[in-house]
């Protein structure tokens, strides 16, 4: 009995530090793409402003650095409420601005992923 539940407990782990991993190295990789053509590109085509860019940047590092250095609870409970919006919001962009395409899916993907990971930091920490 006491072993299954380690073993559950190790598998929760893994599962979460993957899923958390994932996400944080997806947002944490877009600091070297910050000033980039395609990001800027990206930001005209949704028809938003270039201040935006920096600051949807600037976010999604703090948050993927908070997603993965140990914080306490409510801070990290914002960090998944932020890029859950962020995730949303970006899905709802695409769809508004390109219809059902390709590009709708990178967000809901995302968003699955976050999903993952918030219900296994709940499952690992015992709440």
């Amino acid at each position: 009995m006491n072993q299954t539940l380690t073993v559950s407990k190790k598998r929760n782990k893994i599962i979460y530090w993957i899923s958390t991993g994932l996400i944080a190295l997806f947002e944490l990789s877009g600091a070297f793409f910050l000033n980039s053509e395609m990001a800027k590109e990206g930001m005209r085509h949704l028809g938003l402003p270039d201040w935006f860019r920096w600051e949807v940047s600037i976010g999604h590092i703090l948050g993927g650095i908070l997603l993965i250095v140990p914080v306490g609870k409510r801070l990290k409970e914002w960090t998944y409420v932020a890029f859950g919006i962020d995730f949303l919001s970006a899905f709802i962009a695409y769809l508004s601005i390109d219809g059902f395409g390709p590009t709708i899916l990178s967000p809901l993907i995302s968003f699955g992923i976050l999903v993952v990971s918030y219900v296994y930091y709940h499952k690992i920490k015992g709440w």
